[in-house]
């Protein structure tokens, strides 16, 4: 799967970010880094921070809810059409 999205139980950014990939028929990965103390630290080990949400395509991490860069990164691995 080339879409992951770390998240949290309380998380209200996380839901958005899962929110907009399902609106655009986009399948992802969700890791809820509460439960999966290994994801956790390759996220820190990845993005030198441990905030949620992160959304991972490709090798590419994503901090937070940013629309454009999703889209960008998503029609960059073909995911997507721009």
């Amino acid at each position: 799967m080339l879409v992951r999205v770390y998240t949290s139980p309380s998380c209200a950014a996380c839901e958005r970010v899962k929110e907009f990939l399902s609106s655009k028929g986009i399948q992802f990965q969700v890791i809820d880094i509460s439960l999966d103390r290994n994801a956790a630290m390759e996220l820190v080990r990845r993005t030198h921070q441990l905030s949620v949400p992160v959304v991972q395509i490709g090798d590419k991490f994503i901090v937070g809810f940013n629309q454009d860069r999703m889209m960008s990164l998503l029609s960059d691995e073909g995911i997507i059409n721009s």
